[in-house]
């Protein structure tokens, strides 16, 4: 068996990135699943493509390229998070949960944490220990823009929940018993209509 060519399976990732860039998704897409071939076991190319599909709203390629992601490594922290917010913000919170749980093990220092627990605190509409994770969260994150960014949306979504006159009164007075997973939905919603994984 003939070994990948490193050169190539960088070109190739070159030209899907600049076409990623240039928000060309048929050739992104074309050049990110060539890249996959060249080098089937790396991640970074699936991890792309769940990118590129997810920002053309086809959620369920987009799930199974950033699972695949996550499969060849699982200790792509970034790949596990996007995947879990998919899965989250499709409706599916214990499924996010659940792929986010390794999450929890990183450093206090790494932001993850506290976005998951953000989540995890907002799926049982524990609104103001959800805000407060996210801050801490978003305090940490010195290095990825974008990702703070969608956490502001975020938290401007449960800070709009929360001050309406009809708000729920698990917003008003505290966590409620069970999860809301419509409000979670209605809050994440923006994350099927983003375009880009960051």
């Amino acid at each position: 068996m003939q070994n990948p060519d490193p050169n190539a399976f960088d070109a190739l990732m070159a030209s899907a990135m600049a076409a990623s860039q240039a928000n060309d998704a048929t050739r992104a897409i074309e050049g990110f699943q060539q890249a996959s071939a060249a080098q089937p076991g790396a991640a970074l190319p699936q991890f792309m493509l769940g990118a590129e599909f997810a920002a053309l709203g086809d959620m369920v390629q987009a799930e199974t390229a950033l699972a695949n992601a996550t499969r060849l490594a699982p200790d792509f922290p970034m790949a596990r998070y996007q995947l879990g917010l998919l899965q989250f913000s499709s409706g599916r919170a214990a499924v996010g949960l659940l792929t986010w749980q390794p999450l929890l093990e990183l450093p206090p220092t790494d932001p993850l944490p506290h976005f998951v627990s953000g989540f995890a605190a907002l799926a049982q509409d524990r609104f103001d220990e959800a805000l407060a994770h996210y801050e801490d969260g978003l305090a940490l994150n010195t290095t990825n823009a974008a990702l703070s960014s969608d956490i502001q949306k975020v938290i401007g979504g449960i800070r709009a929940l929360t001050t309406r006159p009809d708000a729920p009164e698990a917003a008003t007075h505290g966590a409620s018993d069970a999860p809301d997973e419509s409000a979670a939905h209605v809050l994440l919603a923006n994350y099927q209509q983003q375009g880009r994984a960051h």
